[in-house]
């Protein structure tokens, strides 16, 4: 099996993804012709946006030769499904048909390469966990002040959960402290949360807009800090809903003394090529959540390597999918990637040097 077939292979599938969720949503019904009445349309609508889903998540797999990627949202899924009163054993059944289906649809050579990913999801499926652990812990050196942060948000209160962290500071906790194991932690319960079906996507987009706004009362102390004279410029590849962790990021480097230039989601790549001439930049910091926006970033690498004037300016590269399969970031072109913040300010500081 080779890069070039597995790129070929992913493209294939993304370029006929409608036709085969239409398809594997119509055998679905065919094997099940109870499911019409128990589910009525609104059941088939979700069952083709699932079938999209998997696929989407499956082809952007394959193209960046990782299995690994489409295992662990296997494991997400089933979680998530669970969570919503869908047994795993009807995940195996929509990764069945999805199996048969590309195996009917593709030629030979690339519906073994398909199909042996989907084969690899069914394989864990029966031994991954239905529940996940809470993302706070005991191990969290602040796991008190999170867990009041987190349900001052839960319960509405967005005025509370920002004085306790201005107490916080008060009382002498640094900013990356609070960062690091109050407003990072308590994102990922969040999506914990939402995951298991505890917490709708109002309630999810509210805490996050809160914690933007109490990180917004914290700017003045980190641009009190001394500047070392680095530029870095941070983005969110085109259709990235999760911009709070790279916002974070970029205010781990404003603590380090670092210029920062935060341009959010979905600017175009001539925007972000200008940006890095005007602010002379010396590291582009691109995230990225969700594996199907690996390919983005991918071709955000691409235009910025060929425009003029930029070409030597150093790409760090996260976000999720990074951290799953760590040798992703060489596959889109990058310079390096980081796990957290942390590693982040550390790792651009190694490339501008």
């Amino acid at each position: 099996m080779t890069a070039e077939l597995e790129r070929e292979v992913g493209s294939a599938i993304e370029a006929r993804r409608g036709a085969l969720a239409e398809a594997i949503t119509a055998r679905q019904y065919e094997l099940r012709p109870e499911l019409a009445e128990r589910e009525g349309p609104a059941g088939r609508v979700r069952r083709l946006q699932d079938a999209d889903f998997h696929l989407s998540y499956l082809a952007e797999s394959i193209a960046a030769s990782q299995p690994t990627l489409f295992a662990d949202y296997i494991a997400w899924a089933k979680v998530m499904f669970e969570g919503r009163g869908v047994c795993s054993r009807d995940l195996g059944r929509s990764l069945e048909v999805i199996r048969d289906s590309l195996r009917q649809s593709l030629p030979e050579e690339m519906s073994g390469v398909a199909t042996a990913y989907v084969e690899l999801g069914l394989r864990h499926l029966p031994h991954l966990p239905s529940d996940l652990p809470t993302c706070i812990g005991e191990a969290n050196p602040l796991s008190e002040l999170a867990n009041q942060y987190l349900n001052a948000l839960l319960r509405g209160e967005r005025r509370a959960a920002s004085r306790l962290i201005l107490e916080a500071v008060r009382e002498g906790f640094s900013l990356k402290q609070l960062y690091l194991f109050v407003f990072q932690r308590c994102q990922h319960e969040i999506g914990r949360l939402w995951q298991l079906n505890l917490l709708s996507v109002a309630q999810e987009h509210y805490c996050t807009a809160a914690t933007q706004l109490v990180m917004s009362q914290l700017y003045p102390r980190l641009c009190a800090t001394q500047k070392n004279g680095r530029t870095l410029v941070a983005t969110c590849v085109s259709g990235e809903q999760h911009e709070l962790g790279v916002r974070m990021v970029a205010d781990f480097f404003e603590m380090e003394g670092w210029e920062t230039f935060y341009i959010g989601a979905n600017a175009p790549t001539d925007s972000i090529v200008e940006t890095l001439r005007e602010r002379a930049a010396d590291v582009l910091a691109v995230s990225a959540t969700m594996t199907p926006h690996v390919r983005v970033v991918e071709e955000l690498i691409k235009g910025v390597r060929a425009a003029e004037g930029v070409r030597d300016v150093k790409i760090l590269v996260g976000g999720y999918p990074f951290n799953i399969a760590p040798e992703l970031w060489r596959k889109v072109g990058a310079d390096a990637y980081a796990r957290d913040a942390l590693e982040a300010v550390e790792v651009a500081g190694e490339l501008a040097a």
